[in-house]
């Protein structure tokens, strides 16, 4: 009998928004999940050291209304991954990842992220231990290789030996990152894409659950992954940077459901979660930093950016409402 959570857990990994450092933290995700009921949601990565010598639970705060979502864990260590594994399901994630796909030069000099693509053994002994400490899913997002790595001949060795420790979902970032010579920025766009690789290996590996991340900027692209027989895409700076176009139309296009969503109805439901953060002594622009680009390419856009940017760190709700009138004023001339 399959689980009912994790029956859930497939159709919204059908969509999910890339865990992106700096990005996809706890108000970020409370907004796209006012525009998309059913896209899964990830942190941004939390390393184990921290959450397990550092006792930086806080971490883990969210706001129940961002189910289903993903606890993106950092680590190498897999006792240490076991217990940061058990806080997150104590914390109310619905299922935990592990990072194999960060090129970053700190996550290298803790062993971890995508470095681990050279050590699958180590990565599937993370994995088990996770899955034995926890009873929600546990997941992989890995890159097809490193460095000097052939992604053909690593990346099937790496999809075996991990999916033999239990864990039958991966989201695969279809490019290599180069830790020597790369910055992080540089990695998501100077490797060349290898869609053609990620299809394969659903071949491959038929009974995997294999979503695809990496340069998708359009539902109609994603569309176009799931109907080659992928069975999820993730999307990163598209989903962030024009939820509208991306997140607003997702539970029609990807999940099949009548309704879209209006950006500026969204704008007016964030401000209830607006005033409870700033009444908890929090700023405007933790939240409004994420909402720059709900109204990109439309009338009115740049002075709703220009009001937020400038001011939203001594504004409050009425510098939204006072941002929001000139994508109003915009429409109406």
């Amino acid at each position: 009998m399959v689980d009912p959570q994790t029956s859930q857990l497939v159709k919204a990994a059908r969509l999910s928004v890339a865990p992106m450092m700096d990005w996809t933290d706890r108000h970020c995700r409370y907004l796209h999940r006012m525009m998309s009921r059913h896209t899964l949601l990830y942190t941004e990565m939390v390393t184990a050291p921290a959450l397990v010598r550092g006792e930086a639970v806080h971490l883990l705060e969210f706001n129940p209304e961002e189910h289903p979502i993903a606890l993106q864990l950092g680590g190498s260590n897999p006792a240490e991954l076991s217990k940061a594994a058990r806080l997150g399901q104590e914390a109310g994630y619905d299922e935990i990842n592990l990072n194999v796909g960060c090129p970053s030069d700190r996550v290298q000099s803790g062993t971890f992220g995508a470095t681990l693509m050279k050590s699958p053994a180590l990565v599937a002994d993370c994995c088990a231990a996770m899955r034995a400490a926890v009873d929600i899913d546990v997941t992989v997002k890995c890159r097809i290789g490193v460095d000097d790595q052939v992604p053909q001949d690593i990346l099937p060795e790496f999809l075996s030996q991990v999916s033999a420790a239990g864990i039958s979902r991966f989201a695969v970032h279809a490019r290599k990152a180069w830790l020597d010579g790369l910055s992080p920025k540089e990695n998501r766009d100077i490797p060349p894409l290898d869609y053609d690789l990620v299809k394969q290996m659903k071949r491959l590996f038929p009974a995997l659950h294999l979503s695809v991340n990496g340069g998708i900027k359009s539902l109609a692209h994603a569309r176009s992954f799931l109907d080659a027989g992928l069975d999820g895409v993730m999307i990163g700076r598209a989903a962030y940077h024009r939820p509208s176009d991306i997140l607003a139309f997702a539970d029609h296009v990807i999940f099949g459901e009548d309704q879209t969503c209006d950006p500026v109805k969204i704008v007016n439901q964030m401000l209830p979660y607006i005033e409870a953060h700033m009444i908890a002594g929090g700023k405007l622009n933790h939240i409004t930093r994420h909402m720059l680009g709900l109204f990109a390419s439309k009338p009115g856009a740049r002075a709703w950016r220009r009001l937020l940017s400038e001011s939203g760190h001594i504004g409050g709700p009425e510098l939204v409402l006072e941002a929001l009138s000139y994508i109003s004023q915009a429409e109406v001339a």
